[in-house]
C-alpha cells in the first residue's frame, strides 16, 4: 500500500505525517483483502492519497481543518471526508469512515459472488 500525503495551509510536520501514516496503516489488513491477483504476494496495487487542509471559512469562528481520504483500486476508487476544529481528530474520523465504505464495498462484491454462485446451483439442480 502506497500512502501519499498532501497538506494545504498548513506545515506537514513529522509528528503529524507519523501519525497520519499510523492511522492509514490500520486499513491494510481490509485493502489486502481486495488485492488483484495479479499483484505480486505481499504487495498491493491499492494507493491512499491524504490531503489535510486548514480551511479558511469565514463565517465560522476559530480553525477548521479537514482530512480526505481516497483509496485508489485499479478500477475503483473510495473517498471519505471528515472536517473538525482538531486536525487529529478529522484524520481519525476519516478514517473511520473509510473503513466503512471499504467494509460495505467488500461485502456487496462478497455478495455479488454468492449470488452468482447460488444462481449457477440452482440452474444445475433445475
Amino acid at each position: 500500500m502506497k500512502i501519499i500525503i498532501k497538506a494545504k495551509n498548513l506545515e506537514l510536520t513529522g509528528a503529524l505525517e507519523q501519525f497520519i501514516e499510523e492511522k492509514v496503516e490500520t486499513l491494510q489488513k481490509f485493502i489486502d483483502i481486495l488485492k488483484d491477483d495479479d499483484t505480486e504476494v505481499g504487495k498491493t496495487l491499492a494507493e491512499v492519497f491524504v490531503e489535510v487542509e486548514k480551511e479558511t471559512k469565514h463565517h465560522k469562528k476559530g480553525q477548521i481543518f479537514s482530512c480526505q481520504l481516497e483509496v485508489s483500486f485499479p478500477g475503483k476508487s473510495l473517498v471519505t471526508k471528515s472536517e473538525s476544529d482538531d486536525l487529529y481528530k478529522a484524520v481519525v474520523g476519516a478514517k473511520n469512515d473509510l473503513e466503512e465504505v471499504i467494509k460495505k464495498y467488500k461485502f456487496k462484491n462478497i455478495e455479488k459472488t454468492r449470488r452468482l454462485i447460488k444462481k449457477t446451483k440452482n440452474e444445475i439442480i433445475v
